[in-house]
């Protein structure tokens, strides 16, 4: 995926804000990008973190739907799903793998702040339990 630095660090921003615990959210991108090219970033809907934990994060399902469909009314479609982790490296959890199975074709954006190191954020493909970390190129 293709990401502004505006972009990017509304996501480290909304990390910071809900550590310790975990935030999560959704990326928009456009829906005009030929399938050979890596999406472009167009905006990012934080979420609420239902677990409210350092360890996990929940989605209310409504709120989620509601995120999509937002986005698909503007013209664009769901390209990642992101959340940090506020104490491990930004590499998917088990947990991470398993939400995944409903999310084919979806990148998982992590933003690790393990350590009080500065923020490092990742992106991956979940497919079928297979995990491949996928180029988060910054314009």
């Amino acid at each position: 995926m293709k990401i502004s630095t505006k972009l990017l660090d509304e996501l480290i921003a909304h990390a910071k804000e809900e550590a310790p615990n975990e935030c999560c959210g959704v990326v928009a991108v456009d829906l005009d990008t030929p399938s050979a090219v890596s999406p472009r970033a167009t905006e990012v809907h934080r979420a609420m973190n239902m677990a409210a934990s350092p360890l996990k994060f929940e989605v209310d399902g409504k709120e989620l739907l509601g995120l999509i469909d937002a986005i698909e009314g503007d013209g664009q479609e769901l390209g990642a799903i992101y959340h940090s982790h506020t104490r491990t490296a930004p590499r998917p959890s088990q947990t991470d793998i398993n939400f995944a199975v409903n999310w084919p074709g979806v990148e998982w954006v992590i933003v690790g702040l393990a350590d009080g190191e500065a923020p490092e954020v990742r992106s991956y493909l979940i497919e079928d339990g297979l995990v491949r970390e996928v180029a988060l190129e910054v314009e």
